[in-house]
């Protein structure tokens, strides 16, 4: 009754896991009011970080608690399932199949780290020992990094966290003190867990967009901090993009608070290390992170970034272990000097300048490990100073104040990344006179003036710029700022619509040898309408419409992944029939049909990799035909003669684009009546 009566005010809060054989109040011979309780499985934030760090702000803050205690005990069944999983698991993430198992491996994190402390020679039994502390730990961390009110009194010492472990052997409870992270997580910025990120507080739509206000460059780089700060804890709050979201960033456009300047290498896709997103960042990204031969195409993008779109920062992101580093370096070191055989010699070769400064700086003494991982920093420099000499607007901004060009390395060990601030040579770069990079000059340039080109023409067109590729010698590249703002005010004509892999190693306007104007170029993984018939189809209607393009050119390429990966799940579902999991799945699931097809013309005795390789030709083909099935425009356009559409397959191993022609298929198809596509019954019928 006095309970009630007069209210609580318990003097520890704990966190303690919910094995029924670690009874709080027991092990403390506690009465009620004494201790405010918070238990689940394997005393961790994971997966309730946001009830967990709440009430204990509440505990802490109107209740008035002056000790935290983590609590963990020996043989957790939770630590050792997650120390299990771990050890078992093989390379690449498994989907969690329940709620269990999404969160033994989230605490994955935490047998990692006890195993790589206790060494190669520990067994399960002694590594899952020593990942209940390293658990301990791990939660008090938590709570020092993502509450600034507890962080707050923990500094003033009003409260303090403390660690333990409950023996269940003996019942006693061995005191850890507290986290030997504590003084330097007490500096961090983050003011609530990750998974506590509202939807409004990353725009007025829930993703930011035109709507919004600009983003003053000292908040822009605290977000990316924070936004980095999540993905490298593991606890990523973006994602989620919900219809209302998307169409909010078409309606409103697009107002970036971020520019990157990124690396092109698979392990650091830019948008998820800084946890953003749709809206909230521009990336452009290559081989280095560098202007070196991409200069007109990196600094132009960065002008209308920060012009148009209103962006105040800029970061140049490295990141260690960069190949194109790595090989720079080799290349400097080997003292080469001949012409280039190759695009990557030519890059390699134009890095090599940074190889050569890092080499200088560190001195003769320097192992090749040390110059690569210094040549990564001296590149992010180099790369800041670049947009500095050759970009008035850019150094106009800079000097009112109204943008910030800083730098930073994304380490692949960590996730996390380090951040270096402004070029050491900022203010001396301010003073360049340089509007251009060193190899823009003026070139011929399609606009909206020129006539429109006849289909055999612009198959003509592609013919000989994919010869000029193929040799080494092409013509496009050199772009003007005049050509732009005639592409700017002139409007387009391209003189080709292109559906073609999202491959990187098939960059269209490239093998192509084109310049901006020329193609309208639609990319997807596979080449293909499935699962994006909407966009497909809608973009070339417009494209053949509006803009008057004559031909349209569907590409596909041999060793095409998304292919090789729908003929591997077909035969796989041959043996056993699987369910699919994830959207890569449904798009492989979605070119059965190419692959049914080219099992029956290979025949019973052709291998996976013969089926596959046939299976690129015939879902060329497939595209070239969804087109005229299923848009009446398309298909009456071709019957009419003022459209062709045609088709190639791109070798990766020569460079060069075999022509196929136009559809088999053609003549019936044109012939019949289009249907609408399957996913646009609905829409187009105002369901």
């Amino acid at each position: 009754q006095q309970l009630v009566e007069d209210g609580q005010a318990p003097h520890t809060a704990i966190i303690g896991c919910a094995d029924s054989r670690a009874p709080l109040e027991t092990i403390f011979d506690t009465m009620p009011g004494d201790i405010f309780v918070l238990r689940n499985a394997g005393n961790t934030c994971t997966h309730a970080e946001g009830s967990m760090v709440g009430s204990l702000e509440f505990c802490t803050g109107k209740l008035g608690s002056r000790l935290i205690l983590v609590l963990g005990h020996t043989k957790c069944g939770a630590i050792y399932g997650a120390t299990k999983t771990y050890l078992d698991s093989q390379p690449g993430k498994k989907v969690a199949g329940c709620a269990l198992e999404g969160l033994l491996q989230d605490l994955g994190s935490v047998a990692q780290e006890a195993a790589q402390e206790m060494g190669p020679g520990a067994s399960s039994d002694e590594v899952a020992a020593h990942a209940v502390k390293v658990n301990v730990f791990h939660t008090m961390n938590f709570l020092l990094r993502f509450s600034e009110s507890i962080r707050e009194m923990v500094k003033t010492g009003q409260v303090q966290i403390q660690g333990g472990i409950y023996h269940l052997e003996t019942g006693s409870v061995e005191f850890l003190g507290q986290s030997p992270l504590q003084k330097e997580l007490l500096d961090s910025s983050m003011a609530i867990p990750p998974s506590m990120v509202t939807e409004e507080e990353r725009g007025l739509h829930g993703v930011r967009t035109g709507a919004d206000e600009r983003v003053p460059s000292d908040l822009a780089l605290s977000m990316l901090k924070k936004g980095n700060e999540r993905f490298a804890a593991g606890a990523p709050t973006a994602g989620k993009t919900s219809d209302a979201m998307r169409k909010a960033l078409v309606k409103h456009n697009q107002a970036p608070h971020s520019a990157i300047v990124g690396c092109a290498d698979s392990r650091v896709p830019v948008d998820t290390v800084f946890d953003a997103t749709p809206g909230e960042l521009f990336v452009l990204r290559n081989a280095g992170n560098t202007c070196t031969h991409a200069e007109g195409s990196i600094v132009g993008s960065l002008e209308f970034c920060t012009g148009k779109l209103g962006s105040k920062l800029i970061l140049v992101l490295g990141h260690t272990q960069c190949g194109a580093i790595a090989g720079a370096t080799a290349t400097h070191q080997a003292g080469a000097t001949n012409a280039p055989g190759c695009a990557l010699e030519g890059l390699l070769q134009g890095l090599a300048v940074v190889a050569k400064d890092a080499s200088e700086q560190l001195g003769p003494g320097a192992s090749q490990q040390e110059l690569v991982a210094h040549a990564v920093k001296v590149n992010v420099f180099h790369s800041m100073d670049f947009l500095l000499k050759f970009s008035e607007p850019l150094r106009e901004l800079v000097r009112k104040g109204e943008l910030d060009i800083q730098g930073g390395i994304y380490h692949l060990e960590t996730g996390r990344v380090e951040f270096l601030g402004q070029s050491p040579r900022q203010a001396e770069l301010l003073s360049s006179d340089l509007s251009l990079p060193p190899s823009m000059a003026l070139g011929a340039i399609r606009t909206s003036q020129d006539g429109i080109v006849a289909p055999k023409l612009a198959l003509q067109t592609l013919k000989e710029g994919n010869e000029r590729f193929v040799v080494g010698a092409p013509a496009a590249g050199k772009v003007h700022r005049s050509m732009c703002e005639a592409l700017a005010t002139k409007g387009q004509a391209p003189h080709t619509a292109i559906v073609g892999c999202a491959d990187s190693r098939c960059p269209l306007e490239t093998l192509f040898d084109a310049l901006p104007g020329d193609l309208f170029v639609l990319r997807n993984a596979g080449n293909t309408c499935t699962h994006a018939e909407g966009s497909i189809l809608g973009s070339l209607e417009f494209c053949t419409g509006a803009l008057n393009t004559q031909l349209i050119f569907v590409l596909g390429h041999t060793n095409c992944g998304a292919i090789k990966g729908a003929t591997a799940a077909y035969f796989a579902a041959k043996k056993q029939p699987t369910k699919a999991n994830n959207a890569l799945d449904v798009l492989l699931k979605g070119l059965d049909t190419v692959v049914a097809q080219a099992v029956a013309e290979a025949g019973d005795k052709a291998t996976e990799e013969e089926v596959a390789g046939l299976a690129v030709k015939l879902n060329v083909f497939h595209t070239m035909n969804f087109l005229m099935q299923h848009s009446e425009p398309i298909r009456e356009k071709v019957s009419r003669g003022k459209l062709e559409i045609h088709g190639g397959v791109y070798d990766l191993k020569s460079g060069r684009v075999e022509f196929l022609g136009c559809s088999p298929s053609q003549s019936k198809l044109v012939a019949g009546k289009s249907t609408v596509a399957p996913s646009l019954k609905d829409k187009m019928h105002g369901a």
